[in-house]
């Protein structure tokens, strides 16, 4: 099923689009994967017995992670058309609905999020980092230059993020339809004297590595996995250009000059002489080419690194958005920097919040090297998480027969559990840093999920029936012209702030409207189905929004774009009040001390709703209203 108008474009415009989207993220990892295995933190001989186990690990793993679980089965699992962790944990819940094992799903969907922070901070990082790292095989005499130009070239990618992403796109096909390329022809120069590497794709090699090894080839596999880092991305970017576009570049273009590279590298370290590989497998990327070629392959390679970390940056704007939507995070300033693609926005305090952590990374640990340490646990503990929903989909939602799909998954659970298990290893060495972002975000998270809830529930057992009110009210209070519309997160009850408007200001408008905004699991909510309306009598009406968590709700668009209520909404005669909630500490069940105050400091930062639902702020009044939770 091709969605949002993906059919309008030919296939090769949009399997271009994900060649420059999609596969940024792992199509750079040629830069440091293969070199890691050897130089990392759990360095291997470099032998032929080595190189062609390594390299064989890297094309199973390519093989069994990337295409058959992701491109072939995962992505097959879409909520209308998106992906990612949210996504399918909306999907799994819109489906399934409330059962008694559906919590720790939810809560293995939250951390899948909350580990993809900890990612989108160190990809930037160790991509731009490998990438100008190149320079001190041009010359060493740029080694002290590193690190600032590296500073210098993250600091500037953050600070165009405002101005959007929608022109800089259009080049990111062809940049890394070039880059790709190069990948292909540096591979293939370096094969051809060296033909015999190829026997690599045999996995008894990889079989031997470990017969030979043992637990140091169960190590080197937290090396091996930076080689398909990014494959989640694959899935996550999928509503931006459909399921068929991804498998066709992954199958036929990205895969193939991944993979070849990498043979490249393999070959050119096995035809070199002892004293020589030890240097050369300190940066076999960029020895790859000629001393003439590689000043622009290390250009190129930086290009490729900026556009890989744009595509994580702009992921981790998208996972915000749908967290905020679905209701487990606080309402965020969001800027739309497209005027035709939804998808195009930025996010002012996620950007910010990013980059002091890129540069502190790249501070921190002052290597591409020593960041590989850190990476791989996030990314590892997400496609391991994957696997779980996964598992709910194949047994709850498509019903596959029991013996395939157990074979299947596990198949995926060893694999996933081998890469997480040998990623664990390093965490002293900075495997720490993603967890550690993992835990904040997911307690942040589900702090605002569970605070958010307790305040609607005791809002709701404090809230007076709507037809005694309307009763009781409409005849007795003094009633003005105009329209009065009270926004209430609960289609239940009397919103507080039209108690607190009677009892202070003593009158009522002609036209009350009571508005619910609802998020649905889906990403979209066709208009048609938006508004929904019911007459109370006596003037009062309850009204409901219905939005996908992909879309941003727009009040006063959606109340003139329909003839409900009556009579039209004009917005020069319509009111809209808002409830500014205090929390007061309470003894009642619910969260922890230590929560409650977390949870009111997020709502306390949180975005006002009169920006959220973009309510003219001219016609806007705030009454405050105290709930314990």
């Amino acid at each position: 099923m091709e969605v949002h108008g993906h059919g309008k474009d030919g296939l090769a415009k949009l399997a271009l689009s994900a060649v420059g989207v999609v596969f940024g993220d792992i199509g750079t990892s040629p830069l440091y994967a293969f070199r890691e295995t050897f130089v990392g933190h759990h360095p291997l001989a470099v032998d032929n017995l080595h190189v062609l186990g390594v390299l064989s690990l890297i094309f199973w793993s390519m093989m069994l992670v990337v295409t058959i679980k992701y491109v072939t089965i995962i992505t097959r699992a879409d909520n209308k058309g998106e992906g990612g962790s949210l996504a399918l944990l909306a999907l799994i819940s819109s489906k399934l609905g409330e059962k008694r094992w559906s919590m720790p799903i939810v809560l293995l969907g939250v951390f899948a999020t909350a580990l993809f922070y900890g990612d989108s901070m160190i990809t930037p990082a160790i991509s731009v980092l490998s990438a100008v790292e190149g320079l001190r095989v041009v010359s060493p005499a740029f080694g002290d230059l590193v690190i600032p130009i590296a500073v210098t070239i993250l600091v500037c990618l953050f600070l165009i993020q405002r101005r959007g992403t929608a022109k800089v796109g259009m080049l990111f096909g062809p940049i890394m339809a070039v880059y790709f390329v190069t990948l292909t022809v540096l591979g293939v120069i370096n094969i051809l004297p060296r033909p015999d590497v190829l026997v690599a794709l045999n996995p008894w090699y990889a079989v031997q590595f470990f017969i030979t090894d043992g637990f140091t080839a169960f190590l080197s596999l937290g090396a091996v996995v930076l080689a398909v880092t990014g494959a989640e991305a694959l899935y996550a970017d999928m509503g931006h250009f459909g399921r068929r576009p991804i498998r066709v570049s992954w199958v036929y273009f990205v895969l193939p000059a991944l993979m070849i590279n990498y043979l490249g590298q393999g070959a050119m370290i096995m035809s070199l002489p002892p004293l020589e590989k030890m240097e050369v497998i300190q940066n076999p990327f960029f020895y790859l080419a000629s001393d003439a070629f590689r000043l622009p392959l290390v250009i190129l390679a930086t290009m490729a690194t900026v556009i890989a970390s744009q595509a994580v940056i702009s992921g981790a704007f998208s996972v915000t958005q749908q967290a905020i939507q679905l209701g487990f995070m606080p309402r965020l300033r969001i800027t739309h920097t497209s005027a035709s693609a939804a998808g195009q926005i930025y996010i002012p305090v996620i950007n910010w919040a990013l980059m002091v952590m890129v540069i502190l990374l790249v501070l921190m640990f002052g290597s591409s090297s020593n960041l590989a340490a850190a990476y791989g646990i996030a990314v590892t503990g997400a496609m391991f998480i994957d696997t779980c929903l996964l598992a709910v989909v194949l047994f709850g939602l498509w019903r596959w027969n029991k013996l395939l799909a157990g074979a299947l998954l596990t198949v995926f659970f060893i694999v996933d559990f081998s890469y997480f298990g040998a990623n664990l290893t390093k965490v002293p060495e900075g495997g720490w840093f993603p967890l550690l972002v993992g835990f904040v975000a997911f307690t942040m998270l589900t702090t605002w999920a569970k605070g958010r809830k307790l305040m609607i529930e005791r809002m709701r057992e404090a809230a007076m029936p709507t037809e005694v009110f309307v009763k009781s009210a409409a005849n007795s209070a003094t009633r003005v012209p105009g329209t009065a519309v009270f926004m209430t997160s609960t289609a239940e009850g009397v919103p507080h702030a039209l108690l607190h408007n009677l009892k202070h200001n003593k009158v009522l408008h002609e036209r009350v409207v009571l508005l619910t905004v609802n998020i649905e699991d889906v990403p979209f909510v066709p208009a048609q189905a938006r508004a929904q309306s019911e007459d109370l009598g006596s003037g009062f009406y309850r009204v409901i929004l219905r939005y996908g968590f992909m879309q941003d709700p727009d009040v006063p668009a959606a109340l003139t774009g329909y003839d409900i209520c009556g009579a039209k909404f004009k917005m020069m005669d319509t009111s809209f009040f808002l409830a500014r909630q205090t929390l007061l500490p309470s003894s009642r069940p619910g969260m922890a001390v230590w929560r409650e105050k977390l949870f009111a400091w997020m709502l306390r930062n949180a975005e006002s709703a009169m920006e959220f639902f973009k309510l003219p702020t001219n016609r806007v009044v705030e009454l405050g209203s105290q709930v314990e939770i």
